[in-house]
C-alpha cells in the first residue's frame, strides 16, 4: 500500500485550495450577474455588489419580455445557430473525409492552400465586397455563408478520420458500400465524439457572433441577440421594454436590466454544453495526434 507522506498530502491540499479559488473567481462575475439579475435596483444601486439578494425581484426580466425584441432576436440567434452548425458540419466533413484519403489526388496542394488560408486571408473589405456582389447583404445567410468551414476544425477533423482503421473501409467496399455510404453508415458512427465537439465549437461560434450582423445586417428586428446586448450594456441603449405596462411612475432598473439581458443571451448555450461536455475533450485531442 502506498503511504503518501505528510509533505504530499500539503501540496495536494494546495492544489486543491489553488483550484478551489481559480474556480471561485471564474464563477464570480456569473454569480454576481445572476444575483443582480434578481435584485431591486435599489438595493443593487445602494450596495453595488450583491450575491444573495435581500429585496427579490422580477422587474427586469419582466422588462425585458414586456415586448417582443428580445424574444425575436433569441429566435434569430437560434435559426442562425442551429442552421449555420448543421451547414458548417456538414461542409466540413465532407471535405475533411476525402482530404483523409491517401488516394485522393491533389491531396497536398489542397492541403496547403487550407493551410494557406489560416495563415493570411483577404481581410474585411474584401469579405464585405464579396458578401455585397453575392446579394447577401441584410441577409441572415451573410452570417452562415462566409465562415461555412473553418480551416481549423477541418484539419483536425481530417486527422481524426485518418485514425480509422483502413480495414474497416476496405470490408465495406467488399460488401458492395459506396464512399457515401461508407462516410454515413460507418465513419461518422465512429466519429461522434468529433463531431459533437466541432458541433459546440461552430454552435457557440455563432451563438456568439455580434460584429458579422454589425456589418451585414442594417435592420435592427433582424439582429441577433448578441448586437441586440451590446446596444443594452455598451451603448446603453434602451428601447428592449415598455414601461407602460408597468405601473405609473415605473422606471427601468438600467443595471438589471444590463444583467436580465446577459443571463438569457447565455443560458440556452451553457444548458447545452453538459450533453455535449462528455465528448468535448476526447473529440478535440483524437484528430490532433495525427496530421
Amino acid at each position: 500500500m502506498n503511504v503518501r507522506s505528510k509533505g504530499q498530502l500539503i501540496f495536494d491540499w494546495l492544489i486543491y485550495i489553488a483550484l478551489f479559488l481559480i474556480s471561485m473567481s471564474m464563477l464570480f462575475p456569473f454569480i454576481f450577474v445572476l444575483s443582480g439579475s434578481f435584485t431591486a435596483s435599489e438595493e443593487l444601486l445602494q450596495k453595488g455588489v450583491v450575491l444573495i439578494p435581500t429585496q427579490f425581484s422580477l422587474d427586469a426580466y419582466k422588462y425585458i419580455f414586456s415586448t417582443d425584441t428580445l424574444f425575436r432576436s433569441l429566435l434569430v440567434t437560434i435559426f442562425v445557430t442551429v442552421s449555420g452548425t448543421l451547414i458548417n458540419l456538414i461542409f466540413t466533413i465532407l471535405m475533411a473525409y476525402p482530404l483523409a484519403r491517401k488516394q485522393l489526388l491533389f491531396r497536398r496542394p489542397i492541403m496547403l492552400m487550407i493551410v494557406f488560408s489560416m495563415l493570411f486571408s483577404g481581410g474585411m473589405i474584401p469579405t464585405f465586397l464579396i458578401v455585397k456582389m453575392l446579394g447577401l447583404l441584410g441577409s441572415y445567410w451573410a452570417l452562415i455563408i462566409p465562415g461555412a468551414i473553418s480551416a481549423f476544425n477541418l484539419i483536425i477533423l481530417k486527422g481524426f478520420f485518418q485514425q480509422l482503421p483502413d480495414g474497416l473501409e476496405e470490408a465495406a467496399k467488399i460488401d458492395g458500400c459506396n464512399d457515401l455510404g461508407i462516410l454515413l453508415k460507418i465513419v461518422l458512427p465512429l466519429s461522434l465524439p468529433a463531431v459533437a465537439t466541432f458541433s459546440l465549437f461552430y454552435a457557440v461560434g455563432h451563438w456568439n457572433t455580434f460584429f458579422n450582423a454589425i456589418l451585414y445586417i442594417n435592420d435592427a428586428s433582424k439582429w441577433p441577440i448578441q448586437v441586440l446586448l451590446r446596444q443594452i450594456v455598451i451603448l446603453s441603449e434602451g428601447g428592449i421594454g415598455d414601461s407602460s405596462s408597468f405601473q405609473e411612475g415605473f422606471v427601468p432598473p438600467a443595471q438589471t436590466v444590463k444583467m436580465a439581458t446577459i443571463i438569457v443571451s447565455t443560458l440556452p448555450i451553457l444548458i447545452v454544453y453538459p450533453f455535449l461536455q462528455k465528448h468535448f475533450s476526447k473529440g478535440a485531442l483524437m484528430g490532433s495526434v495525427k496530421g
